[in-house]
Order: structure tokens, then C-alpha cells, then sequence
């Protein structure tokens, strides 16, 4: 009789209740021998007394060649955080076969979702129409909308493609906008065939009234969207940041919308959880949420169901089939957090 498959369970800073539950916990000590590590990342020692035999890892495990190396039976490395991280050998582990795969996919259309909710709420004035109404100064009808827009028919501006981008793409056919994106990392010819427009970042930040800022940051981008490239955003645009906070000069970002150069509204951060006394943490303008578009039981079921589709299928010998695939040299120049 043949012994189970190892699997290395690893994921934090997830917890059980968003990727272990009952049900992932009974599958998993059925069809494998399962080695959990909760709280903090697995220590070095349980890592290594069961890297030879381990066949999949789910986390984000620290995998560079030498242990690379070791993991004889390793087919797949899984990143439930919905990242990529420098701590993995990725060009290695393409060389050797191993999947190396981000649980993104599940995120990004809660993110989606909450991106069209910022747009109309920046949009319409939500906030400030509620603070009036608290203070008993609001005003009714056409009077209290004298700066508000709509979605519909706009021009709207995507900065990057990936899976936030083409999770958002379907939800805003109903509103009929025009939709250019900036991503250096995709050919004109393949975002035509998306229906978008390819467009520089100093036209689509020139021209659009809804920007959604959507990239994520590499060794490449980091402050790319810095205070000259903000500077050209068209006065009172809606500019949304779900992405990360690394790829624009934040403090600028802040301090331009603040002045009603443009309308913001901020999920992401450059520190989290956010120091008490950030410069930003006063009434404003800005609609500030804190790092929660995405996170939602809603987004980690699918994570669940996700990974483990494909670690049925790849312990079955075939190619995953949910999951997000590192490119090795793109992830290498990843900056998450």
C-alpha cells in the first residue's frame, strides 16, 4: 500500500478560520499525511524534517535552490496569501517542475466589486452628503447633487491588467464607459483584443474621470506614479487605490487630494496596520477603508475551493487548473508585502 502524499500547511498570516476549516482539515488529513504550523511561519526545523518527502506546500514557505534542492517530491508551492514573495528560488523551481501558484484569483472580485462602490460613492459625494446631513446642513434633490457625476458613459482608466482589472472589466459594461488601460507588461495587441484601449500613463491620467489604480509593485514600478505623473490627473477625477501603495508618491497622493485636485478613495497603505498618528488621520475628503475590499468570507471560501481543486488535481498527476501560475522572472521582481 502506498503512503500518503506530505503536505505542508504553512499559510500564515492566515488563520484557520479563512483557509483550514472543518471541512478543508477533514479532506486533507484523508488524502495526504498533513503537517500544520499556525500563529507564525513554520519553523526551520519542521520545515526541513519533512521537506524530502513533502509534495505540495501551502503558504509561503521560504524555498530557496538549497531547499529546492532537498524537496526531491515537491510539486507545487501554494501562496494563499495572494502574493509573490522574494523568498522563493522561482526560476529554480521552474526548472524542476514545481507549480508555483497565488490564490489572487479569489480576491479580485471583492476587490471588483468594492472598486464600483468607491467609484459612485467618490462620484456622487456620499461622504460630504452624509457629514452635511449629520450637521443638519444638508440640501435636497438637484441642490444637494450640484457636484456629483455618473458612471455611466464615462471615460474611466485602469493602471495595470491583471486580475483586479479583469474582474472589474464585466462590471462595468452595464455603465457603458470607455475604458483605456496602462500596462507595460502587455502588448497593445492583446489588450485590444480585451476591448480596451492601450493608451500611455500620461493619457489615461490626463483623460480619464474614473482612474482605478490596479498594479501591483515590482522592483521596476515602485513610485512610478510620482508627484509630476499625479499632477496630470483632469481636476475633481475619482481615483481609486486598491492595489498597492507602493506604486504612487502616497504622501503626494494624499496631500493633492486633499486639496480637491482630484477625489480619492484609499484601501491600501505604505505601513499597515496604519500608525495612530499618520499625518492622514483627520476629517477629510478622502473615503479611507482599511485594507478591507477584498477581505471577505465571500473571498476566502474561494480560496478554499480553489486550492484545493488543485491539489486534488495535481496529486492526481495533472496541471492545476485555478490557481494563478508565478511567471518565474515577473515574480522574482515582485515587491509585495
Amino acid at each position: 500500500m502506498n503512503s500518503k502524499p506530505t503536505i505542508i500547511f504553512d499559510p500564515y498570516p492566515r488563520n484557520e478560520e479563512m483557509v483550514f476549516t472543518t471541512d478543508v482539515e477533514k479532506e486533507l488529513n484523508k488524502i495526504s499525511k498533513l503537517v500544520s504550523h499556525f500563529g507564525s511561519r513554520a519553523p526551520d526545523n519542521l520545515v526541513e524534517e519533512n521537506l524530502s518527502d513533502t509534495e505540495i506546500i501551502v503558504g509561503q514557505t521560504s524555498m530557496p535552490k538549497e531547499r529546492l534542492d532537498k524537496a526531491k517530491k515537491l510539486k507545487a508551492i501554494i501562496n494563499v496569501k495572494c502574493n509573490w514573495e522574494p523568498n522563493i528560488d522561482y526560476i529554480e523551481a521552474h526548472k524542476k517542475g514545481i507549480y508555483v501558484l497565488s490564490a489572487a484569483p479569489a480576491m479580485a472580485p471583492a476587490v471588483a466589486e468594492a472598486c464600483v462602490g468607491y467609484a459612485i460613492a467618490l462620484s456622487r459625494g456620499t461622504i460630504q452628503n452624509y457629514n452635511k446631513f449629520l450637521k443638519s446642513e444638508e440640501k435636497y434633490g438637484i441642490k444637494g447633487n450640484g457636484k456629483a457625476y455618473s458612471l455611466f458613459n464615462s471615460n474611466v482608466g485602469f493602471i495595470g491588467f491583471g486580475n483586479l482589472a479583469k474582474n472589474l472589466l464585466p462590471l462595468l459594461k452595464p455603465f457603458n464607459c470607455n475604458i483605456s488601460v496602462y500596462d507595460p507588461w502587455l502588448s497593445y495587441e492583446y489588450l485590444e483584443s480585451q476591448g480596451v484601449d492601450s493608451v500611455s500613463l500620461e493619457k489615461l491620467l490626463s483623460n480619464n474621470k474614473f482612474i482605478f489604480i490596479l498594479a501591483g509593485v515590482t522592483s521596476e514600478n515602485e513610485g512610478f506614479i510620482n508627484k509630476e505623473k499625479l499632477e496630470l490627473i483632469e481636476k475633481d477625477s475619482s481615483v481609486i487605490l486598491v492595489s498597492r501603495a507602493e506604486v504612487l508618491d502616497f504622501d503626494e497622493f494624499i496631500n493633492l487630494a486633499e486639496k480637491n485636485k482630484f477625489r480619492a478613495a484609499v484601501d491600501v497603505f505604505p505601513e499597515e496596520p496604519v500608525p495612530s498618528d499618520a499625518f492622514f488621520r483627520k476629517e477629510s475628503n478622502i473615503l479611507f477603508t482599511s485594507h478591507v475590499a477584498g477581505a471577505m468570507h465571500f473571498s476566502y471560501k474561494n480560496i478554499r475551493e480553489m486550492m484545493m481543486d488543485d491539489i486534488r488535481q495535481i496529486l492526481k498527476g495533472m496541471p492545476p487548473t485555478r490557481l494563478q501560475r508565478a511567471e518565474p522572472h515577473q515574480a522574482m521582481l515582485r515587491r509585495d508585502r
